[in-house]
C-alpha cells in the first residue's frame, strides 16, 4: 500500500479519534451542563451512527470531513452555548447585532446533503436528479424539524437553560432564518458534490 493511500485510508479513523479527544476536552465544565446535554445528544447519535456503519459503507473522505465540521462546530456551540460562543471578532466584522455562531453551524448541517447524495449515488445507484432533490428536501425535513425540538424543550423548561437552547437572541424570525441557513449549506454542498464528481460522472473524460 503506497503512503498515499495509507493516509486516503486513515483519514476517518484519524478525524474520529480526533474528535473524541476534542469532545471529551469540551465536556469537561461546560457553561450549562444542562443546555450541553441538550446541544450534544444529537452530535453523539451522529458520530455513533457514522461509526457503526463505518465497516458496511464508508464514504469519501470529503464526505466525512464535511460531517465532522458540524461535530466538531457543534461541540463547540454546546460547550459555550451557541448564543455566548466567542465569536465576537466574526460579529464585528460583518457589523452585526447577534452572535452568527449558530448561524454557522446551521449552514453546516446542510453539508450533510453530501453524504446523502453519496450514499443514493454510490450504493443504490438512484439518478442525479433524484439523489440532489432528496439531500436538499432530507436536509430542510431535518431542519423544521428541529427547529420545532427546539420550541418544545425550551416551552417544556421554560427558563434560562430553554431560552438557552432556543438561542434566538430576540429575534423572531431565527427559525425561519436557521432553516435557510440549513437549506443554503445544502445547495452548496450539493453543488460541491457536483464539481467534485463530474469527471467520474462523465466516464473520466
Amino acid at each position: 500500500m503506497t503512503p498515499g493511500k495509507d493516509i486516503k485510508e486513515s483519514f476517518a479513523p484519524a478525524l474520529a479519534l480526533i474528535f473524541v479527544v476534542f469532545f471529551t476536552a469540551l465536556a469537561i465544565s461546560p457553561v450549562s451542563r444542562q443546555v450541553w446535554i441538550a446541544e450534544v445528544t444529537p452530535v453523539i447519535l451522529v458520530f455513533a451512527l457514522l461509526v457503526f456503519t463505518f465497516r458496511n459503507f464508508r464514504f469519501s473522505n470529503t464526505a466525512y470531513g464535511l460531517m465532522g465540521y458540524w461535530l466538531f462546530w457543534h461541540t463547540i456551540g454546546g460547550h459555550y452555548t451557541f448564543a455566548n460562543v466567542p465569536f465576537g471578532y466574526v460579529t464585528d466584522l460583518m457589523g452585526a447585532s447577534r452572535n452568527h455562531f449558530d448561524r454557522v453551524g446551521h449552514f453546516s448541517v446542510g453539508f450533510y446533503a453530501y453524504p446523502i447524495m453519496e450514499l443514493l449515488m454510490r450504493k443504490y445507484r438512484l439518478p442525479l436528479l433524484f439523489s440532489a432533490l432528496f439531500g436538499l428536501f432530507s436536509i430542510m425535513s431535518i431542519a423544521a424539524g428541529y427547529e420545532i425540538i427546539e420550541w418544545w424543550y425550551a416551552a417544556a423548561d421554560g427558563g434560562s437553560a430553554g431560552a438557552e437552547f432556543l438561542g434566538s437572541q430576540g429575534d423572531i424570525w431565527d427559525a425561519q432564518k436557521d432553516m435557510l441557513a440549513d437549506t443554503l449549506g445544502a445547495l452548496f454542498a450539493i453543488g460541491w458534490y457536483l464539481a467534485a464528481t463530474r469527471r467520474e460522472r462523465l466516464g473520466g473524460k
